[in-house]
């Protein structure tokens, strides 16, 4: 599945994931200089007002992190964390805005909603990244951002901690790449160089 192409003109790399991602972005954020795209991470997680998700990913890299608020402006070289309780939308103007309607794959944020919205937004400008994850979340999303011409990248799921969430993902789309942690770190690195 793997392509020699290098991922050029990307304006968002989108990583969604669930149980057992967040040990992928804390092996791989520390590695990362600042980045020509804005990177924008939707992870399950409780409805809590708890900050304790970005405190940890503003600590683990030094690509700086901005607030997601309602039409806030995306702008590279940024991360974006989806807020708990929220799904995340993507404007064709370059904002991001929150919405609250009914969860989806039993989640808000919801990888799906906000992989369809980024693609719909930013077409073949998007790379999208499907971590380990425990539902079937992501997957049609992963669908709709190959579908706007964009790259797809899934996690091998023999190295996901939970393997359902990247395997459904497999097994259901076409992936430009399937890949391990390293290789995750490579492709990332080699986006838009």
């Amino acid at each position: 599945m793997e392509k020699d192409t290098l991922i050029s003109n990307c304006k968002i790399l989108i990583i969604g994931g669930s149980a057992g991602s967040l040990d992928v972005l804390i092996k791989i954020l520390p590695h990362l200089d600042i980045p020509s795209f804005a990177l924008v991470i939707v992870l399950h997680r409780k409805h809590t007002e708890d900050n304790t998700l970005e405190e940890l990913i503003a600590a683990k890299s030094i690509i700086p992190l901005k607030e997601v608020e309602d039409k806030v402006e995306i702008l590279p070289g940024y991360i974006y964390i989806a807020p708990s309780d929220y799904h995340l939308l993507f404007e064709k103007n370059n904002l991001l805005s929150l919405d609250t309607s009914e969860k989806v794959n039993y989640s808000r944020p919801s990888i799906d909603v906000a992989f369809e919205s980024v693609a719909d937004a930013y077409g073949k400008a998007v790379v999208g990244v499907l971590l380990s994850g425990a539902n079937a979340d992501g997957t049609d999303g992963l669908i709709a951002i190959k579908n706007a011409g964009g790259i797809i990248i899934v996690q091998q799921p023999e190295t996901a901690d939970m393997p359902f969430m990247p395997s459904h993902a497999v097994q259901n789309t076409s992936p430009d790449f399937i890949v391990d942690i390293p290789a995750l770190l490579d492709l990332i690195k080699r986006i838009n160089s």
